[in-house]
């Protein structure tokens, strides 16, 4: 009672054993756009790669994640957020997408 769940005492968790999963996205501008490098390394395994490239032109605008942080700070502090507020940006997957506010 009192909300306890009691468990009989033969009663025993599975034990997991680790899963390491690594991810990494790499991030390169230069002067004829942006190149996008994701890697993914399950346990053991080989990494995976996928690869993007954006032009200049897709990239008008781009707010990455740490401005985009701070930009929501700002917006929170002045509690104001214009409406349509769209800027492009890169998510967790490496593609280029909207981000709205």
């Amino acid at each position: 009672e009192g909300g306890t769940l009691a468990l009989p005492p033969t009663f025993c968790l599975p034990q997991f054993r680790a899963y390491p999963i690594e991810k990494k996205t790499y991030m390169v501008r230069h002067q004829h756009g942006m190149a996008v490098t994701k890697t993914l390394r399950e346990g053991q395994a080989e990494p995976q790669c996928l690869r993007f490239f954006y032009s200049p032109e897709e990239l008008q605008g781009l707010l990455p994640e740490g401005a985009s942080l701070l930009l929501l700070r700002v917006l929170a502090c002045r509690w104001a957020v214009p409406p349509s507020l769209l800027f492009p940006t890169i998510d967790s997957e490496g593609q280029l997408c909207t981000s709205s506010y």
